[in-house]
């Protein structure tokens, strides 16, 4: 089970809630478009969550930290979420060994943690449970990942799967425990949807690893897999941008093909949110669009050499937007709109692990990374059902 010291809800301060509004445009312009949209209950628990996530991964992203800092670092930020250590003295010793690497904004979010963690000690019990699950997770798979990361890659297409399930599969499941636990109706739903959220998740990463790579690499990593690029020929090694052959090419379009299966679950995920919840479904729908619109500008332009080369308009982002709000309460015009979005966009199957019928516990591929697999304290929480007697 998991464990938090001091923490009950309550209104938190006005002060911890004008920081949490005013720093997120500052680190994510998409979340700060998306949350925005979701009911205010969940509107709190969601960007806060965010700016957490932001904190492991700037911790885990300086390049000035050691392997060892990182992974003590990591530990006490969730023991400080925790309410285990001092939040002070966390921010206070991480924080002035953050390099210029990282961003201004994300070394603030990381000196005002003390702050940040006002609005979490405010949420809902069960919504700082969800989110402490989710840290857990995501801050040992991204350093056990981290610790491993080169030019190389990942050595196969499962491998990728278990780095998009720690720092992003987890994250659809979080969201989902927060989007269940306040609408109880879709409790029936929960171990369908807590399944798709881990697709959803590994779509919209996808989309990421695959437009960021060049930028990846000169930071020294590549989230690439190793095996279907060697099918093609191609050395992940030695790849350079600018000078890709048309092995690099193929086996792109193989990837953009996964992703866009991907995202094909994510669109079954926002379809069981009841049409009364406009707002969770567009927090969905931008997510996906946006997505898929990218993977749209990748598949037409294979050899790019840098992601702002294959960046969406402002204009691609606002016809997404009208067009769900206009088609936001109809499933067949959502799937009609999906499917016009990502004509011409190829599709590869999944692997054979995603449709096994698993529990939530069991879901591909979490059953396959041993440090959740055998952790206690991350099983499954008790039946949503229960939860609403």
């Amino acid at each position: 089970m998991i464990e938090i010291n001091n923490a009950t809800a309550g209104t938190g301060s006005a002060k911890a809630d004008a920081y949490q509004d005013a720093i997120l445009p500052k680190v994510s312009r998409t979340f700060a478009l998306t949350i925005p949209q979701l009911p205010p209950e969940l509107r709190r628990a969601v960007a806060n969550a965010y700016l957490l996530c932001r904190i492991a991964d700037t911790i885990e992203d300086e390049p000035a930290l050691s392997a060892e800092q990182k992974r003590a670092f990591e530990n006490a930020f969730v023991d400080a979420v925790v309410g285990e250590t001092d939040a002070h003295e966390v921010a206070d010793e991480v924080a002035p060994l953050l390099s210029d690497s990282t961003l201004e904004a994300e070394r603030d979010l990381m000196r005002q943690l003390p702050l940040v963690l006002e609005v979490t000690r405010s949420l809902a019990p069960s919504q700082q449970a969800s989110i402490v699950k989710c840290l857990r997770i995501m801050s040992h798979g991204m350093h056990e990942f981290q610790r491993k990361a080169g030019l190389q890659g990942l050595p196969t297409l499962h491998d990728l799967d278990r780095y998009c399930y720690c720092v992003a599969g987890v994250v659809g499941e979080m969201l989902t425990e927060l989007f269940v636990d306040f609408e109880p109706l879709l409790a029936p739903h929960r171990n369908t949807m807590l399944r798709l959220a881990v697709s959803f998740g590994q779509g919209l990463q996808m989309v990421n690893i695959l437009k960021d790579q060049w930028e990846d690499r000169t930071r020294g990593a590549c989230w690439l897999p190793q095996d279907m690029f060697a099918q093609h020929g191609v050395k992940l090694s030695t790849l350079q941008a600018g000078k890709q052959n048309a092995g690099y090419a193929a086996t792109m379009s193989e990837l953009v093909g996964i992703a866009h299966a991907h995202l094909r679950e994510a669109l079954e995920y926002t379809l069981l949110i009841p049409t009364k919840h406009a707002g969770i479904r567009r927090f969905c729908l931008w997510a996906i669009g946006m997505a898929l619109l990218t993977l749209r500008n990748l598949q037409n332009n294979l050899d790019f050499s840098a992601g702002t080369q294959i960046k969406i308009s402002r204009k691609a982002v606002a016809r997404t937007i009208l067009m769900t709000r206009v088609l936001g309460k109809s499933n067949t015009g959502l799937r009609w709109l999906f499917a016009i979005t990502a004509r011409g966009l190829p599709v590869t199957p999944l692997t054979a692990e995603w449709s096994e019928p698993s529990t939530p516990a069991r879901t591909w591929p979490k059953r396959s990374i041993p440090h959740i697999a055998d952790a206690a304290q991350w099983r499954e929480p008790a039946d949503v059902e229960a939860r609403h007697r």
